[in-house]
């Protein structure tokens, strides 16, 4: 059922108010409450690396795990990886459409858009049956930012609508974090120059929890999902307290390029950390 929620009704998002062109009435399917709830958005670039749609997926299962609510443009790549992984961790999460409510767009997504429709809420400023212009998708992403704490940029070139989220970001005065990439990749190409221009660099994911103010869930680590080589690097420093990158090199036999991936994820999961630059040991 569609529900039209106008200028000074209950649900209408308070963050709204605060900024100009924001529209008289949006759309929505789902829980409307949620446009009140404390929101933090995830966006990136349709095509993106396998690490990059990782990265997304463990930020939108953090926020989930801790009661936020994880907000996106539903977009092939990153922005679907954030919303699955706020899904899969029980998690709210917020679909911004850049058509009509009742037209899923990319026509792929139908099983994340129905997904988000019944567990979470997805919104348009335009009614049923718009199918959606070439303009529409930026004008969205002023939404996206508005109704966010925060805006966190995975993985996007220099030309990328996710680029155009993070600029109304900090014309709204909303915070921007991006996460650091290789300097010699096209799709970090983006995210790096945000934090030469001044973006948070994400080096942890709780650390957007508890920058504002948070308290971050205590996460029993058995429960996060690991990949084998993952595990495999976890388990190595879990029983040696702490190794240099030459010694998990030699241990597990391991190309530089994969295990520097391997350790990046792991920080990022919050199970590991950067103890001088020498160390990596198990995070209490």
């Amino acid at each position: 059922m569609i529900e039209t929620i106008r200028k000074g009704d209950l649900n209408y998002p308070k963050a709204f108010y605060e900024h100009s062109y924001m529209p008289e009435v949006i759309y929505a399917i789902g829980n409307s409450k949620f446009l009140n709830f404390p929101c933090m958005s995830v966006v990136g670039s349709r095509k993106c690396t396998a690490y990059g749609l990782k990265v997304a997926e463990e930020i939108g299962r953090v926020l989930a795990e801790n009661d936020i609510v994880l907000v996106s443009g539903m977009a092939r790549g990153i922005d679907s990886a954030a919303h699955e992984g706020a899904l899969k961790a029980g998690g709210k999460t917020i679909a911004v459409m850049g058509t009509g409510i009742d037209k899923c767009y990319p026509a792929s997504n139908s099983h994340l858009y129905n997904e988000i429709k019944k567990q979470g809420l997805v919104i348009s400023e335009y009614p049923a049956g718009f199918p959606g212009q070439k303009y529409t998708f930026p004008m969205r992403n002023r939404l996206i930012s508005a109704l966010s704490m925060a805006t966190i940029v995975v993985e996007a070139p220099v030309r990328s609508g996710a680029l155009i989220t993070a600029e109304n970001a900090l014309n709204q005065g909303k915070e921007v974090y991006a996460v650091p990439g290789n300097i010699n990749s096209f799709f970090s190409f983006g995210t790096n120059s945000l934090i030469r221009e001044g973006a948070k660099p994400l080096i942890c994911i709780e650390d957007i929890i508890t920058d504002f103010g948070f308290k971050l869930k205590e996460k029993n680590t058995m429960n996060v999902q690991l990949s084998k080589n993952e595990r495999k690097i976890y388990e190595l420093i879990k029983c040696s307290g702490e190794m240099t990158i030459d010694e998990l090199a030699k241990a597990c036999n391991m190309k530089d390029g994969l295990l520097v991936g391997v350790l990046t994820i792991l920080e990022i999961k919050g199970l590991i950390s950067n103890a001088m630059g020498k160390f990596f040991v198990e995070k209490k």
